[in-house]
């Protein structure tokens, strides 16, 4: 199979010939139709990951038909349409058993502890548990760029917030996840406040529901923009970009008693950021992670879609080909472009 493929960290993947994969017992092997391009993926490129053994192939949203079934497999056939989140849970720890399968503590991550989706063919261990089924009506595209960013926004914003109509919500970084998480917060009906430094990225924001956008460049004090605009700070704020200043302002946009929601990964230089603690307890303030999304969550967001409340399709920026994966990969940390890049053609 074609695969992209990288034996240092922070060098030049290159496309290579490699073996196909064989299904394990419990797993199957998918034919990749399409896959996105994540920043997570360029955190693991430049060796912020631990999980990452090298060499390894990226890539962890992803949408395609199953190629090859092992023999414990009970729910899939080849053929079958079908997506997967980027944690996969291991069914016999706690956490799997009370649902938590984003947290698992035997996780498998593609792209991350296993090799990932940047290839024609992946394989993906535990399928009866972690592979959804994808509707007809959704296409392979579409499909893949729900796969990390999109579904981390959704636990973010309904789970993990618990968003309802009425409330004020901020959103720091208007990259993948940060789109993501206004479409779904403007559907939940909720007052967005998009926060960004790139004018394209805020005209899409708002053209998604954003009812005022704040450029961070411009702006000598961010949420104080923010607390002005939402009449005293926003009830549920999101750092959907995983930098100290992003966490810090989206901790300052709080109303008492308000979320902060971490969703950007915070890895590298960013990794320590200085947490208001004294404004958390003095105001109540509650701070969360969101990582990723269960399989069996899927059908709330699905049929969110397929009512028209969601219109991931709209989040869709380029569709490139599995070579012209490289560049997109490395220049992840230049955020060029607005919306989800993806991998179409292998």
């Amino acid at each position: 199979m074609k695969a992209i493929l990288y034996e240092a960290f922070s060098q030049p993947p290159k496309l290579v010939s490699l073996s196909d994969p064989a299904p394990k017992p419990h797993g199957v092997v998918i034919r990749v139709m399409a896959t996105g391009v994540c920043r997570s993926d360029w955190h693991g490129w430049v060796g912020h990951d631990a999980d990452i053994v090298l060499p390894h192939v990226p890539g962890h949203e992803l949408a395609g038909i199953v190629e090859a079934v092992g023999n414990e497999v009970t729910r899939w056939k080849p053929g079958d349409r079908v997506t997967v989140p980027f944690v996969g849970g291991c069914g016999s720890c706690p956490e799997c058993h009370a649902g938590h399968q984003q947290v698992c503590d035997n996780q498998f991550q593609p792209g991350f502890t296993h090799w990932g989706s940047f290839a024609e063919y992946v394989s993906i261990e535990r399928a009866d548990l972690n592979l959804v089924a994808l509707p007809e009506s959704l296409d392979f595209a579409t499909a893949a760029s729900l796969g990390c960013r999109f579904v981390t926004s959704f636990r973010a914003v309904v789970d993990q917030g618990k968003v309802s109509a009425g409330q004020w919500v901020a959103v720091h970084g208007c990259g993948g996840v940060g789109l993501s998480a206004i479409m779904i917060a403007v559907a939940a009906g909720a007052n967005v406040v998009a926060v960004d430094i790139s004018e394209p990225a805020l005209a899409l924001a708002r053209k998604l529901g954003a009812v005022a956008t704040v450029n961070a460049r411009d702006v000598d004090d961010v949420p104080a923009a923010v607390l002005e605009i939402s009449g005293g700070g926003v009830h549920v704020s999101l750092d959907a970009l995983g930098a100290i200043g992003t966490c810090v302002n989206s901790i300052h946009s709080l109303r008492k008693r308000g979320k902060h929601i971490q969703v950007g990964l915070m890895l590298g230089n960013d990794s320590m950021p200085p947490v208001p603690m004294g404004r958390v307890i003095s105001h109540e303030l509650e701070i969360l992670g969101s990582h990723g999304m269960q399989a069996h969550r899927y059908g709330a967001m699905f049929e969110m879609i397929a009512a028209g409340r969601l219109k991931p399709a709209e989040l869709v920026g380029r569709k490139i080909t599995l070579a012209q994966s490289i560049d997109a990969l490395m220049g992840m940390d230049r955020f060029e472009g607005v919306g989800v890049t993806v991998v179409t053609e292998f």
